[in-house]
């Protein structure tokens, strides 16, 4: 007996698909977005001793009170607000997971939720689930910079939600000033939730700052904040996150998050209220460290028929691909894995309808110089 499928669109992942390919065909991955290098050797330690004291048994379902204190103390630092504790943050399995709690914990059947094309795999199947409608709205097509206008034009009075991310992925492009601006005069005077995703936050490039809607009361007194450990610590692996939300959204949230894992990886979250607390200076410095291999990694790329677009923050970088073939992105990404042995992500997944004639691929750089070498000696070749 075969079910109704409550997902229709949704099959296995391109990130699994590409990767599975990668391993296939011997293929430097340049695809899924994980680090091919150590993770800080305090946090391997911290784990370690965690386990051997003995903390291996549930954490509180809101996460461990020192990692809590930790985060908020971080976030008073890096934006000038300081989180309840308590009441305004807990701790997940992961940003997927608190993307997903957030969602199903306010978005009701009927209702409709915002997202920017091309906007990350895991928002729609969420608002699928909830019974609700996701309405896309595209970003510009090479700057991938919001059209305050057409979102504007997008909100009925079904809009529930809007999902935002900064830095983008899979662009890396970031919000402004400006568009914190527009984003507060949309949403001013209106019953619309805020689903801010953040993974990215401490990798910012070229001096600029991150316009976190932490720092902007108006924002986050409807927001859902939600920031990833994996990104920032190099160790996607371990599966933690977070989100940071007023009283009265936590509590909904909460409900969910209960239900669904409950509590996250014990252990971990010791580890990370040391890591926080005793070295600032990993994530304070992150952005330089990520900006040397982006340097590189451009300079290396223009010697090769890709042409690199511009690249604010996070670890992706976009190629535009068309000085070496008209094939879609789908059939580009596998024909350069299989037959060229670089495993990139095509973008189409990312969008409802990707423009016409579009020919970008996504490499991603938070790989080992040897890694990127091995990808460029191999790209040279097209």
């Amino acid at each position: 007996m075969t079910p109704e499928t409550k997902l229709p669109k949704v099959g296995t992942t391109i990130f699994t698909v590409m990767s599975q390919l990668a391993v296939e065909h011997g293929a430097v991955n340049l695809g899924q977005g994980f680090p091919d290098f150590n993770v800080p050797e305090r946090l391997i330690e911290a784990l370690d001793r965690a386990m051997r004291e003995g903390k291996n048994q549930y954490a509180p379902m809101t996460g461990i009170p020192a990692l809590r204190q930790a985060i908020a103390a971080k976030t008073e630092r890096c934006y000038g607000y300081r989180p309840d504790a308590d009441a305004e943050i807990t701790v997940t399995s992961g940003a997927s997971e608190a993307i997903f709690d957030a969602v199903l914990a306010i978005v009701r059947p009927g209702d409709e939720v915002i997202v920017l094309d091309p906007c990350y795999d895991c928002y729609e199947p969420a608002i699928d689930l909830a019974g609700a409608t996701a309405i896309h709205v595209p970003l510009d097509p090479r700057t991938f910079a919001p059209d305050w206008d057409r979102i504007r034009a997008a909100v009925s009075p079904k809009t529930r939600m809007l999902m935002i991310n900064t830095p983008h992925n899979p662009s890396g492009a970031m919000f402004s000033a400006d568009d914190i601006a527009q984003l507060t005069a949309l949403i001013s005077g209106t019953h619309i939730y805020l689903l801010s995703d953040e993974v990215y936050e401490h990798i910012i490039f070229d001096g600029a700052r991150h316009e976190s809607v932490l720092r902007y009361p108006e924002l986050r007194e409807r927001a859902f904040v939600v920031s990833s450990f994996g990104k920032t610590y190099h160790c996607t692996g371990w599966k933690l996150g977070y989100c940071i939300a007023p009283p009265a959204l936590s509590a909904e949230f909460r409900k969910v998050h209960q239900y669904n894992t409950f509590c996250t990886f014990a252990p971990a979250q010791w580890a990370f209220a040391e890591m926080i607390e005793a070295e600032p200076a990993h994530y304070e410095g992150l952005g330089a460290f990520y900006q040397a291999k982006r340097d590189r990694f451009r300079e290396q790329l223009l010697t090769t028929k890709l042409k690199p677009l511009v690249v604010p923050g996070g670890y992706f970088q976009l190629v535009d691909y068309s000085a070496v073939s008209d094939l879609d992105d789908v059939a580009f990404c596998r024909w350069l894995t299989i037959e060229k042995g670089v495993a990139a992500i095509p973008l189409s997944p990312f969008y409802e309808a990707a423009p016409a004639g579009q020919r970008i691929a996504r490499l991603c750089f938070a790989k080992n110089e040897a890694t990127l070498d091995a990808a460029i000696e191999r790209l040279l070749k097209l």
